[in-house]
């Protein structure tokens, strides 16, 4: 049997603050290692459990030993995200993306949040707004939400990310409010599902690196979901971010700005500090920067956690799963 020693090599497992509470999360750990094609990351939520675990591990796996696709573009437009403040830490926030015309707010409902969307608009009065709820409203609550929002702002939404998580509320949605619908949790929740009728749904796909099981897998996701996409990040380091923009490259049409702007929510990174350049990001391989692993590596209770968990997944593989991944 193959170990996973032999094929993730260089591992180092790191361990980063966030600059704000993200949905919950407050430290952001991940292993970084390298492979044949370069370094790369496996940094799936520490909630999550193997069987969600295991797309982020193929992705990983692949990045570090097989070519990136065929690119369309060598620098990728970039939103900023906005997660839950205070209203006075909005343009400190939104000063991270400079360039960048596309906002995507993080919001629980109207009457909590509506300033969000107001600080926002001050910084930036031209930004097109996307609202994430991460499918935290029912149905009912969605078209209250939304109707204050719309009736407050006016047409300023370029979309509402995941309102609902029910398929038919959002199907119900979709015919009833003005702004188009983008599926984030309903894609990466489901991968095994056939996608033959999503454009009921919504109107636009996210998908994320390392969530859809790297670049082969969320190429076959997008063929089958027929729907625009946004390429977004799942709170990577500079080494995931890069695998992020190379999939946003491999798009032969991109209509959207991408969340791929997120190291700017950790207080530091893997690799040297990189800025947007006119909102956007190039795509380009990312190495790290070897003292920041050492100054950014996780308690050696964490690496054996990682390792841990590395294990387990890579046991409940196949041995055609395991091989592909020799040179």
């Amino acid at each position: 049997m193959l170990p996973w020693q032999e094929v993730i090599t260089d591992l180092s497992v790191i361990s980063i603050p966030t600059r704000t509470d993200f949905r919950g999360v407050n430290t952001r750990e991940a292993v970084i290692f390298r492979g044949t094609q370069g370094w790369s990351e496996f940094s799936p939520f520490v909630e999550y459990q193997a069987n969600e675990a295991t797309a982020w591990l193929t992705a990983a796996l692949e990045a570090a030993y097989k070519p990136w696709p065929k690119s369309y573009r060598n620098k990728i437009a970039i939103n900023a995200t906005l997660p839950r403040v205070n209203p006075d830490r909005v343009p400190e926030i939104l000063a991270r993306f400079p360039g960048a015309n596309t906002i995507k707010i993080k919001v629980n409902d109207f009457e909590e949040d509506s300033y969000l969307v107001e600080a926002a608009l001050e910084f930036n009065p031209d930004a097109k707004i996307r609202l994430d709820v991460n499918a935290g409203w029912t149905l009912e609550e969605a078209l209250l939400n939304l109707y204050d929002y719309n009736l407050r702002f006016g047409n300023v939404f370029e979309y509402i990310e995941q309102p609902c998580v029910d398929l038919e509320d959002l199907a119900k949605l979709k015919a009833e409010i003005p702004m188009k619908i983008a599926l984030d949790e309903s894609i990466r929740k489901a991968l095994a599902s056939d996608f033959s009728d999503f454009q009921r749904f919504g109107d636009i796909a996210i998908i994320k690196w390392q969530p859809s099981g790297g670049f082969a897998n969320a190429q076959k996701l997008i063929s089958k979901i027929g729907l625009p996409v946004v390429i977004s990040s799942a709170l990577e380091t500079g080494i995931g971010i890069s695998h992020g923009l190379a999939l946003a490259a491999a798009q032969p049409e991109l209509d959207f700005a991408c969340g791929l702007g997120t190291v700017s929510l950790l207080t530091d990174d893997v690799t040297q500090a990189e800025v947007l350049n006119d909102g956007y990001l190039e795509v380009r391989p990312r190495t790290p920067d070897l003292e920041k692993l050492a100054k950014l590596a996780a308690p050696g209770e964490r690496k054996l956690w990682w390792q841990d968990r590395i294990t387990e997944i890579w046991n409940n593989q196949s041995e055609e799963w395991k091989s592909r991944w020799v040179s």
